[in-house]
């Protein structure tokens, strides 16, 4: 996948590459910042902060499509003081002269004023008027106020589209419909609802295809653009998906063995819970690095993860054909079949008792993996691996915090909360039976990476591809 975002060069260039340039306008702290932020996809550009006036220069980043670059955003300061800047250009080009848009804000742009009260408007006209349209966000907790009828009669003075960007419209202040109405009334008709903490997973699609009526001459990039996010939104979640999967094929496949005294089985049985923690902690940081975000964004992570089984997964079907295979001499294949038949439907009866007592004589050739563990079993020591609950847990969990990365703007300041996600969710899962995949990861120790002995092998590699699938159905 091609990178999405870039920092663009210095703010002012010449566009030499006809992609489309946007400037990111509005009144001061409405989220202009955040919204190139989730836009990027990167939670390191400019600053954020509940105050305003926190840009007070123009900085830039751009959208690439296939190394190209599509989109150039800049985000500009706030503005603050619409009025007093409306009046003085009254003064400086009055009505009667019937200057354009355009001329009006040039006159302004060349007076002493734009460098001294009103230059933190004059950075934002500049660069408006390089660009080829407007992005005007609003915070729709606020009121409309009289300021904002000037901002935006200033803002269509340069001649250009605007497209009112509504932000935090999660939020139970939000004015929504209020805003709705006043743009209209100023002829603003076309307008997109983006929250940049928890952006809709269609806002970008609405934003650019806003955007593309707006501006038909763009309209193919602008496609073009929607195409590759999609692309990558894709990948991202196929990619988030198999992370899952390698995590719970390690520790359904994780085993350790213990001798039966209560206290070194109590001990064993720490030592999984501590290799599951910190293998769903290096799956939750791996899905975080995937969607660009930090680890101190998922801060409560620890799970009791109690839960084990005592037992061993030697009968599953795939574990026993390969015995079949590896075993020659010392065992006819009928014996063979019927001890395997006798394990996978009635556990350890006479037939495994048989196959027991074979591996034990020296007949298995070799003594091989599962031999030594049927003789280990046959000594008396326990063999340990984590419980079905826990598995379930586990990949419950994590889907939700897939769930919760994908609807999350790379601006939001709070910490990442699945309890609402997981809700439902669990009950649903614990219904359903094991995946087969997980069944055969438990008979197949030597494919967890925890494990001293890890293997890897194309059945392992298969059974991850096969299990991200069945968990993207979930």
């Amino acid at each position: 996948m091609p990178e999405l975002s870039n920092m663009a060069p210095a703010p002012g260039r010449t566009n030499h590459n006809g992609a489309l340039r946007l400037a990111v306008v509005g009144h001061t702290n409405t989220g202009k910042t955040s919204l190139l932020r989730t836009l990027s996809r990167n939670p390191h550009f400019g600053e954020v902060k509940d105050s305003p006036g926190t840009t007070r220069h123009v900085e830039g980043l751009r959208l690439l499509v296939e190394g190209d670059t599509a989109v150039e955003l800049f985000d500009t300061p706030g503005l603050e003081d619409g009025m007093a800047l409306l009046d003085y250009l009254d003064v400086l080009a009055p009505p009667a002269e019937r200057l354009d848009g355009p001329s009006r804000i040039q006159r302004f742009l060349d007076s002493p004023e734009s460098l001294g009260r009103f230059e933190q408007e004059a950075r934002v006209l500049r660069k408006l008027l390089e660009c080829d349209a407007g992005i005007y966000v609003i915070d729709a907790r606020d009121p409309v106020l009289a300021k904002h009828r000037d901002e935006l009669t200033l803002l269509a003075a340069c001649g250009h589209p605007l497209l009112p960007v509504l932000n935090f419209t999660h939020s139970p202040e939000q004015r929504i419909e209020e805003w709705r109405g006043a743009l209209a009334r100023l002829g603003l008709h076309a307008v997109v609802e983006f929250d940049t903490i928890a952006p809709p997973l269609d806002g970008e699609d609405q934003l650019y295809d806003k955007l593309a009526l707006l501006l038909d001459t763009h309209a193919s990039t602008l496609r073009a653009l929607k195409q590759d996010i999609a692309q990558q939104r894709l990948q991202r979640h196929e990619d988030a998906l198999a992370l899952v999967a390698e995590m719970l094929i390690d520790i359904a496949a994780l085993r350790l063995v213990s001798p039966p005294e209560p206290d070194r089985m109590e001990k064993a049985a720490e030592q999984l819970r501590g290799l599951a923690r910190k293998r769903e902690d290096h799956c939750i940081d791996a899905l975080l690095k995937r969607y660009n975000f930090r680890s101190s964004d998922f801060p409560h992570r620890h799970l009791p993860l109690k839960g084990e089984r005592w037992d061993m997964d030697l009968f599953h079907p795939q574990a026993l054909k390969e015995v079949g295979i590896q075993v020659g001499k010392g065992m006819a294949a009928g014996a063979m079949a019927g001890a395997t038949l006798d394990m996978f439907t009635a556990g350890i009866s006479l037939g495994a008792a048989t196959l027991i007592g074979a591996a034990a004589g020296g007949l298995w050739q070799g003594a091989d993996k599962l031999g030594r563990r049927l003789l280990g079993r046959l000594r008396g020591y326990q063999e340990l691996t984590v419980d079905d609950a826990v598995l379930r847990l586990l990949s419950i969990r994590e889907l939700a915090l897939i769930a919760a990365l994908e609807r999350r703007g790379h601006a939001a300041q709070g910490p990442i909360d699945i309890s609402a996600l997981m809700d439902g969710r669990e009950e649903a899962l614990r219904k359903e039976k094991l995946p087969e995949e997980l069944l055969e990861a438990r008979a197949t120790p030597e494919w967890s990476t925890l494990a001293d002995d890890y293997q890897p092998s194309l059945r392992r590699t298969e059974a991850v591809r096969r299990l991200a699938g069945k968990l993207a159905r979930l």
